[in-house]
């Protein structure tokens, strides 16, 4: 018989008001922001066009503030914290753009655990949690708060 796969996320009675998390680091390319034109649709200049980009007061092209976004979800998610446990990404309850990055930018994201509330007809609870996006200079460039669904740990695991 095989083995189920490995689980490394956390489970929903494992999280605490207060608990921190600083993701591994990324730094944003060209690369990036074209990838996500073509998908997004979203071709403005001041993301594709580095001669128009020049004549704004970034003087730059920036990163899509929407990638940016889906950068830290991709950080939050290589942490492990999820792997195995979430049920679903269920709200932004808020989220600010601060500043513009660029290609180049290397970011990380601060995550703290804002609030905890069991849902046992789901099989889990509801996390909340604060995500601080910084860049090289630790500036927060993006921020904002998400709720995600994690299932409990089942009642057979040895650990309850």
């Amino acid at each position: 018989m095989p083995l189920p796969p490995a689980q490394r996320g956390m489970y929903f009675e494992e999280f605490a008001v207060g608990q921190k998390v600083r993701t591994t680091s990324r730094t944003v390319t060209e690369a990036d922001i074209v990838t996500f034109a073509g998908l997004s649709g979203d071709f403005n200049q001041i993301h594709i066009d580095a001669e128009f980009a020049k004549s704004t007061p970034y003087g730059q092209r920036i990163a899509h503030g929407l990638a940016v976004l889906a950068i830290a979800s991709g950080l939050a998610v290589q942490t492990g914290i999820m792997e195995g446990t979430i049920l679903a990404f269920r709200e932004i309850v808020e989220w600010k753009f601060s500043l513009p990055v660029v290609i180049g930018d290397t970011l990380h994201i601060l995550i703290e655990v804002l609030e905890v509330k069991a849902l046992p007809r789901l099989g889990g609870g509801a996390v909340t949690l604060s995500l601080d996006v910084h860049n090289q200079a630790d500036k927060s460039v993006q921020k904002g708060k998400w709720i995600a669904l994690f299932m409990s740990r089942p009642k057979s695991d040895p650990a309850v």
